[in-house]
């Protein structure tokens, strides 16, 4: 049995919870708060065996193989470092810190002490974005050049979107799925950025418009955004056709036309439970074979995304506490 601590009682660590509870051989073995009465009613919800009080308490459970953060972005970098200082690997929710900088210092601490650590990108991890590569591989659409990605969802009073002291804004949240999707099928090797930014009340980014230019010719354009309901599309444009991905957030349906017409049609695995798990799989598997990142989402990967949105951040003036 593999078993996974949850730090943080909050709507994303019930997802972690619900992915776990069916599967025989994983399980949320312990849940973690700063209120110990919610924690308990967190495991009582889903029948799990240790509630904690505190974070130190989770982390010194040596029955814990996997410590998972389920805290806002503003308190990953704490919240790690305390799972890193009891030698505990780490699945850490995106997005993986508040800044470049915090992140290099995680990973730099979780190299030294050997200890596994990875980004919760689930995304990363689904069989369904896999395929969308070996679909591009096989030449069905020809040469890849243009890529768009969107997602945007209305969540324009939520207090971790709102709050600078939260890291809010629609970028950590969501626009780090839209680059996370660019950068899966195109590539990094990114020459030219050009965005737009509109900003909210408390001077967070609520949409925003980036435009990547990549060193082979390649474009992508992508929208975030906390203002609106959208499709969450993603499409992969080629010279003889193209890939549509329905949610980029959470692949359900891809379409593969050619030619303007639909030649092939993937869906999600019957088995899968809501897409938590294989972040989850993928941590068991890196872990046993003595792995120390995860080659789905490796440390520099994660290090230059979060340097990506730094510089996008600084463009439009969006500060947080910790920078």
């Amino acid at each position: 049995m593999f078993k996974v601590g949850i730090i943080g009682a909050g709507w994303i660590a019930d997802k972690m919870a619900e992915a776990l509870a069916p599967l025989e051989d994983y399980c949320v073995y312990a849940i973690a708060s700063r209120s110990l009465d919610k924690a308990v009613a967190f495991a009582k919800q889903w029948n799990i065996g240790k509630a904690y009080g505190s974070y130190e308490e989770l982390v010194q459970d040596e029955n814990v193989d996997l410590v998972y953060i389920a805290t806002p972005h503003s308190h990953h970098f704490p919240h790690t470092m305390l799972a890193l200082e009891h030698n505990k690997p780490v699945l850490v929710e995106k997005a993986f810190t508040a800044n470049a900088r915090e992140a290099e210092i995680l990973l730099k601490t979780a190299k030294e002490k050997g200890v596994f650590i990875t980004e919760a990108i689930w995304t990363r991890y689904m069989p369904l974005s896999h395929k969308v590569k070996e679909i591009m591989e096989s030449g069905v659409i020809g040469e890849p050049r243009l890529l768009t990605a969107t997602l945007c969802y209305m969540m324009e009073f939520k207090e971790r979107i709102v709050r600078p002291d939260l890291c809010g804004g629609a970028l950590l949240d969501l626009g780090v799925y839209s680059l996370n999707f660019a950068r899966m099928y195109f590539g990094t090797d990114i020459v030219k950025t050009v965005s737009n930014c509109q900003k909210g009340p408390t001077g967070m980014d609520m949409q925003e418009c980036i435009s990547l230019c990549f060193a082979d010719g390649k474009m992508a354009n992508l929208q975030a955004g906390c203002l609106c309901l959208n499709d969450r599309q993603g499409i992969i444009n080629g010279t003889e056709g193209y890939i549509r991905v329905d949610n980029i957030n959470c692949p359900e349906v891809i379409e593969v036309y050619r030619n303007y017409e639909l030649v092939e049609r993937y869906t999600k695995p019957a088995e899968m439970v809501n897409g938590y798990e294989y972040q989850v799989y993928e941590c068991r598997r890196c872990i046993e074979e003595g792995l120390l990142e995860s080659p789905m989402m490796p440390h520099e990967e994660t290090l230059s995304v979060m340097k990506q949105m730094d510089d996008l951040r600084k463009e439009w003036d969006v500060v947080y506490p910790m920078d």
